[in-house]
């Protein structure tokens, strides 16, 4: 904005015109005051919980990050009627009052984080860490600065997430699914189908005779808006990312080599081993259970005699740097396999060690990591220039240069598309080529105008700068235009009807007695079988709707349904239901229990913050959401 106020003064017509303007402004400070800044809502605020405000900027940059990293997801743009759609923008909402409201409970308990614990934290992020695989500070500023964060105002968030995350444990702690539930949801989940089915496709359909051209008129007249022509817009683009300006530097082996000879440790395959143990509570009561082993019982035989599973024994493969001890990690990889070590003093008590099966580590070698390596070093060189390029982009930007424009002069390349629709697709229907995967600059550019001076977009590292060079609306086709496509619709809804009459016919004969391999034959198809179909089933021979319409079928029933395209009709009948007996101390019962468990803990959270936020009262500016969102174009 500022930007394009410096450029819309810098001639004598810009001048007298922001003179105006800004007349009109102090006019209306004059008139109306400015108390709604200090009371109320005023426009730079979006909600308020308790004391905590949200403004409209902070929210809109959430949402825009949000909708980016969604679009990332599906590899395509995501636009502001899409997010709506899916309610994205309310959950945004809901989840930024949720974190300011637990904010506002962690101010009125007194709780507080320690700077040791964040300081630890952040080191220990794999984000912050270099080529070397240590901690890296200009790593580490330049990614919080890319998301506007300062140092202060990032380790006081992430200060803040801390102190969220321990109200969130202290609420939901102790929690269990109840049994009754474990057993109920199996059943539903594991419940098998066995179907018999027949498939009707064109073939069945019978032929379909060409349309006449007043028929194929007429379907069109009342069709037109499904063939409408989108708006399409012609835009540009560059972008400065640390991949793109990596692809340009070039490492030598001698600097790929020194990273590979600090990291050598972690390059290659370290030493794993199968490590138990078990824990007692002094030494005393270790020595004499060694002496046991000694005189002949078995590791498992004492775990069991301690009441010990196999779980609470058993840390499994594990490398050497991934126990956490390091007493008993030195004391596990100093043993050969099958041997029972003497009792090791460790952080949590006094340990036997039993060592398994051992697979030895192998040494990495350069030429297999060198091109991993070059290009490590060169996006990591390339972050710095990315500040440089953004700068300099900027100041060309600002004295007036378009994208294309700055580009050139910065010996960058610009992407020019001529003319791409809502969804990031060419007028011949094919989705754009040159956009990066997960760049929504198709989105941004449908929220802009021509000769609008667009903020760059943040993605991958960098930024992307875009301009919108010309709009070309949307209109209506005539038939001559899209003839073929007329003509291929006309058909498939033809066919469409054909088998949904073919396939009723079939389910009211079936009903009445007749054989489904009697009616196969006689439409010239054949009878398939799926056995043991569960409702998550995915199969390349039966669609999910038919999956779908038979769990909501009788045993010895008929049904019907479209099949994966409009060209298919599904006829079927439910030969066999079975639900296999609940074994609660199965891999898949723990894993439900798991999926269970973060459910209730997240509607305990849910509730306890709905509770902080009605006490605190909650109020929300639904026209500067409704702004932010779209909702109001």
């Amino acid at each position: 904005m500022l930007r394009g106020i410096r450029k819309a003064s810098s001639n004598w017509l810009g001048k007298v015109v922001m003179s105006v303007v800004m007349g009109v402004l102090i006019l209306s400070f004059a008139v109306w005051g400015i108390a709604d800044i200090f009371k109320g809502f005023g426009q730079s605020t979006l909600a308020k919980i308790g004391k905590t405000e949200i403004s409209t900027e902070q929210f809109r940059q959430l949402y825009t990050e949000r909708l980016q990293q969604l679009g990332r997801q599906f590899g395509r743009p995501l636009t502001m009627d899409q997010a709506r759609a899916f309610g994205l923008d309310r959950q945004v909402l809901q989840q930024t009052i949720a974190e300011a409201a637990l904010d506002e409970e962690a101010r009125r308990m007194g709780l507080g984080q320690s700077d040791a614990e964040i300081m630890r934290m952040i080191y220990s992020d794999p984000n912050f860490k270099g080529v070397s695989g240590n901690f890296d500070p200009a790593r580490f500023q330049a990614t919080i600065r890319q998301f506007g964060f300062t140092e202060q105002k990032y380790i006081a968030e992430q200060r803040r997430v801390s102190l969220r995350r321990q109200i969130a444990g202290t609420v939901s702690a102790g929690l269990e699914p109840p049994k009754v539930l474990i057993e109920a949801l199996s059943r539903f989940q594991n419940e098998q189908r066995t179907i018999e089915y027949v498939k009707l496709d064109a073939a069945q359909a019978g032929t379909i005779d060409p349309p006449a051209p007043e028929a194929l008129a007429a379907y069109f007249d009342d069709r037109k808006t499904q063939f409408r022509a989108p708006e399409y817009r012609k835009i540009s683009f560059v972008a400065v990312t640390p991949e793109e300006i990596g692809k340009w530097s070039d490492v030598s082996d001698e600097d790929a080599k020194k990273i590979f000879e600090q990291r050598r440790g972690k390059l290659g395959m370290p030493e794993q081993r199968q490590v138990s143990q078990i824990v007692f509570p002094n030494a005393e009561e270790a020595a004499a259970a060694r002496g046991r082993i000694a005189s002949g019982m078995s590791f498992e035989d004492l775990a069991k005699e301690r009441g010990l599973n196999s779980t609470d024994v058993d840390l499994g493969m594990i490398a050497k740097s991934g126990i956490i001890d390091a007493a008993i990690a030195e004391a596990a990889f100093s043993l050969p396999s099958g041997e029972v070590s003497q009792p090791v003093p460790g952080r949590f008590g006094v340990a036997l060690i039993k060592i398994g099966k051992i697979e030895p580590g192998a040494e990495p070698v350069y030429d297999s990591v060198a091109a991993t390596l070059k290009k490590e070093i060169a996006t990591e060189r390339a972050r710095a220039k990315v500040s440089d390029l953004h700068n300099k982009m900027e100041d060309e930007r600002g004295g007036g240069a378009g994208v294309i424009e700055a580009a050139q002069k910065l010996g960058l390349s610009a992407v020019t598309i001529d003319a791409v629709d809502h969804s990031g697709r060419l007028p011949n229907g094919q989705l754009v080529a040159n956009i990066p995967r997960g760049l929504d600059v198709v989105s941004q550019a449908f929220n802009s105008a021509v000769g609008v001076d667009n903020e760059p977009i943040q993605f991958d590292g960098g930024y992307v700068w875009y301009d919108v060079l010309d709009v070309i609306p949307s209109r209506e086709r005539n038939l001559d235009e899209v003839r073929d496509q007329v003509e291929a619709k006309w058909r498939d809804d033809q066919i469409t009807s054909r088998l949904r009459t073919k396939a009723t016919e079939m389910v009211q004969k079936l009903e009445n007695g007749g054989k489904l391999a009697d009616e196969a034959a006689a439409a010239g198809s054949k009878v398939e079988t799926a056995s043991g179909v569960r409702r998550d089933a995915s199969l390349p021979v039966l669609p999910t709707s038919a999956i779908t319409a038979a769990f909501r079928t009788p045993k010895d029933a008929v049904g019907q349904t479209a099949g994966a395209g409009g060209n298919e009709w599904i006829v079927f009948r439910v030969t066999d239901i079975s639900v296999p007996p609940v074994d609660l101390a199965s891999d898949d019962i723990k894993k439900l229990k798991e999926t269970l468990q973060r459910g209730l803990t997240d509607e305990q959270v849910a509730q306890y913050v709905t509770k902080i936020e009605k006490t605190i009262g909650t109020t929300i500016n639904q026209a500067a959401f409704a702004q932010i969102t779209g909702a109001n174009n």
